[in-house]
């Protein structure tokens, strides 16, 4: 793949909401997981976690613990992506607070771009209760539920959203 082909792959990914009730099969969960775990980290401690939710139930729980948007129950699998507080921690101190969102984030980044890659549609959803998703999950207290990855075969947009020029976000040398 040429740098142009890149952007292109890039370009055409979008968020999608609406889900087939088709299971998301193993290998597609075991590739998604896989692309995640060569995502950078500080300190190459990849202070994240995922939990792959598949149940229907667990599913509605989630959903509504993300203020009942439908997509995080109606997507086949989530993944919520976790930042592990104790493994980056025990390097750098509280800096390492930053360090575990920053290596939850770049693999929940590279996980929504391995389901583009299967030709699968995700939505990254970030608006949830993080007490309602502890206590759904069972989750330990030194684990912060980061974002939910709703991912399956999808109905995408007809149209992509419009983004912000490049230059709206660049500054040079100075702002």
């Amino acid at each position: 793949m040429d740098f142009s082909d890149f952007l292109k792959f890039l370009s055409c990914r979008s968020s999608v909401r609406e889900y087939e009730e088709m299971p998301l099969e193993d290998s597609a969960i075991e590739f998604i997981i896989s692309c995640a775990s060569t995502a950078p980290s500080a300190g190459n401690l990849e202070a994240w976690d995922v939990v792959v939710v598949t149940d229907a139930d667990t599913r509605l729980a989630l959903a509504d613990a993300s203020f009942g948007q439908p997509h995080v129950e109606k997507s086949p699998a989530l993944f919520v992506v976790c930042a592990n507080y104790v493994r980056s921690m025990s390097q750098y101190g509280e800096r390492g607070i930053l360090y575990a969102v920053e290596d939850a984030t770049i693999a929940c980044t590279y996980m929504m771009l391995a389901a583009h890659a299967r030709g699968l549609h995700s939505c990254w959803t970030g608006a949830f209760d993080e007490d309602e998703v502890r206590e759904v999950l069972g989750l330990p207290p030194h684990i912060r539920p980061i974002a939910i990855l709703a991912t399956g075969h999808g109905h995408p947009p007809a149209r992509l959203a419009e983004r912000m020029d490049i230059g709206e976000h660049v500054h040079r040398d100075e702002w």
